[in-house]
């Protein structure tokens, strides 16, 4: 399905939500007395929703269908492989793998051998300093931008979805592949792990140990606490995207910025705007493998992703909703 076909159902379907009959090639509202056509005979004026399922799920089939999206995606479940055939490479002599501490990074890669839960945990601390943000940078980049760039922004705002409701179905559809990404790191990982070690009950960092399937229930929440982790350069990404017309430039500023805050963000002598950056909490998902749960980094993470949504949404909302619409 093109955009411009996606266009032309999505203005049909919006026009049909708010009461307006639309041209079922175009998307425009038919006829001179549209205005009169969204007044229903009692003489009250029906709003239009902010939220138009249909926009968002035209947004998401998009998204999903294409190409570049699903080799993203690819890239992403092949990571997990890679570090499965590494670590058993590595440990089919009988040697270890060393991990914790500064220079081993997060304690529980050295757990992988014992249990292949803990490929799910090593996989995502893996991607999520560089593949992770960086395909979502992609993304949203490219939502506002690239609509630009093809030419179909202006076509889709001709039909009666409104700048904020487009703007919105964009985003909730970023976030949806937030989730999606992380997801696909994590069971890939799942699956890799359990086909190259062994699985059972769950030993936290704490020492605590739980049943596998409560270690399942944290793998789930700390997957869900990584793509939650990714919402505010998400709104960083969409806020770009809002400033040019060119998808591939909107993509680049934004990886580009992802890299100089990754670079910023390990230079002792900056440690002072360190909690600042949004990529600095990012590892205290590790902190959900402990019993009890240390929510200390969590929450300061939650509530940083939550500042810079908050932030550039806004600030994508004002540029967005106030540009002169060219392309």
């Amino acid at each position: 399905m093109s955009r411009a076909e996606t266009g032309a159902e999505t203005g049909a379907e919006t026009g049909a939500e708010t009461g307006v009959e639309t041209d079922a090639e175009t998307g425009v509202e038919a006829g001179a007395g549209a205005e009169a056509a969204r007044v229903p005979a009692g003489g009250a004026v029906r709003a239009r929703p902010l939220w138009s399922l249909g926009l968002f799920r035209s947004e998401l089939v998009i998204t999903f269908r294409r190409w570049r999206t699903l080799a993203l995606l690819a890239v992403l479940a092949a990571v997990p492989v890679l570090v499965g055939i590494a670590v058993r490479i590595e440990t089919s002599d009988g040697g270890s793998i060393g991990g914790g501490g500064e220079e081993g990074g997060p304690a529980f890669i050295s757990q992988v051998t014992n249990n292949g839960l803990f490929l799910v945990f090593t996989s995502l601390a893996a991607t999520l300093p560089f593949f992770l943000p960086m395909t979502v940078g992609v993304i949203a980049g490219d939502s506002v931008a690239g609509e630009a760039g093809g030419g179909t922004l202006r076509y889709l705002l001709v039909a009666p979805a409104g700048r904020t409701r487009l703007l919105a179905a964009k985003f909730t559809t970023i976030l949806a592949f937030c989730l999606a990404a992380t997801l696909t790191v994590a069971v890939s990982a799942l699956i890799t792990g359990a086909l190259l070690f062994p699985t059972g009950e769950v030993t936290l960092l704490s020492g605590t140990t739980v049943s596998f399937g409560e270690g399942l229930l944290r793998a789930l929440a700390i997957a869900v606490a990584v793509a939650v982790s990714l919402v505010g350069l998400a709104a960083l990404g969409l806020f770009i995207s809002t400033l040019t017309n060119s998808g591939i430039a909107a993509m680049a500023a934004t990886v580009g910025l992802l890299i100089t805050v990754q670079i910023v963000n390990t230079i002792p002598q900056l440690h002072a705007v360190h909690p600042y950056l949004f990529p600095n909490y990012w590892l205290s998902f590790a902190d959900l493998l402990r019993d009890p749960v240390y929510w200390d980094e969590v929450l300061k993470n939650l509530g940083l992703q939550a500042l810079y949504t908050a932030l550039f949404t806004s600030a994508a909302w004002a540029r967005f909703t106030g540009r002169d619409i060219t392309a």
